[in-house]
């Protein structure tokens, strides 16, 4: 069974001491694949790559991905050198010494000579590891995000087989409605016949005519047949590898079709019934396809 859905959640995330993240993927039902980023800006490497592993991992779908970063925990220290040296210019000539060990240090306890900067996302980039570490956590939300719409495949698996089978069955009793359909179109036509003709003018051989031309438009061999190779193709697909979700939903409207036309053509209670049971197992067949990808 190798069915996968279009709906999942994943979050992944991770603390380090510049800061913490958290990755987050929603994705849905969707025509085509649509993959929609929310990244801070400045982080356009990790947007492609992320942007080029769903496109791997999925083929259809409405992707929601969002990134939120918290900085924190992790300041720059800057040296203002101009001020520093101006300091010690002002101290050697004052003291006739260079400034070093407990003069200095004093010198650099001034204020304007040490500032600090907390850090933004700006400093991702110069950061050792941070953009490797929020991409492998990025990957890893996707991952996650797949394995849970593997899960909705492998839920949906049983349901789609179920009701082809029950299709299957349907068609099979359908079949015998339609050979007795034949039967009592012949019946139903001859007691017609006599009813009217009391003076026997319809020759046999023009009441074999209208009644083999009577039981050709109500045929329905063709169709019975068609939603037997439909439904054959349902599981084959269903059982099968790849997205197959479009081909799926062909396939649901190829059997409505025939279900349709065996309706119009039935001329048998029984037989109407059962397209119509047809019907309904086919649209609860074509809104489970729906949600395979």
């Amino acid at each position: 069974m190798a069915l996968s859905g279009m709906t999942g959640f994943a979050r992944a995330g991770g603390e380090v001491e510049w800061g913490s993240w958290n990755w987050e993927a929603r994705s849905v039902n969707g025509r085509g694949l649509d993959v929609r980023l929310n990244l801070p800006s400045g982080l356009e490497a990790i947007e492609q790559k992320i942007r080029k592993s769903a496109s791997e991992l999925f083929s259809r779908g409405n992707v929601q991905v969002s990134l939120r970063i918290d900085m924190q925990g992790a300041d720059k220290v800057i040296v203002n050198e101009s001020v520093l040296k101006t300091l010690t210019g002002a101290y050697e000539q004052a003291e006739g010494a260079m400034a070093t060990g407990a003069a200095l240090a004093t010198l650099m306890t001034t204020k304007g000579v040490i500032e600090t900067e907390t850090l933004s996302l700006r400093d991702l980039s110069v950061i050792e590891g941070a953009i490797d570490a929020l991409t492998a956590s990025g990957l890893e939300m996707l991952a996650s995000l797949k394995r849970a719409r593997d899960q909705e495949g492998e839920n949906l698996y049983p349901l789609l087989l179920g009701q082809l089978s029950e299709l299957e069955e349907f068609t099979q009793q359908a079949t015998v409605f339609a050979e007795e359909q034949k039967d009592s179109i012949a019946e139903k036509y001859r007691s017609r016949i006599r009813e009217f003709d009391t003076e026997g003018a319809v020759s046999d051989e023009r009441l074999a005519t209208e009644i083999a031309v009577l039981s050709a438009k109500a045929d329905v061999t063709e169709e019975l047949d068609r939603l037997n190779a439909h439904i054959e193709r349902g599981k084959a697909l269903v059982s099968g590898e790849g997205a197959v979700g479009r081909d799926l939903g062909f396939l649901a409207q190829e059997l409505n079709r025939e279900a349709n036309t065996l309706c119009s053509k039935s001329a048998s209670l029984d037989l109407t019934n059962k397209g119509l049971a047809l019907k309904s197992v086919i649209d609860q067949f074509k809104e489970q396809a729906a949600n395979v990808e």
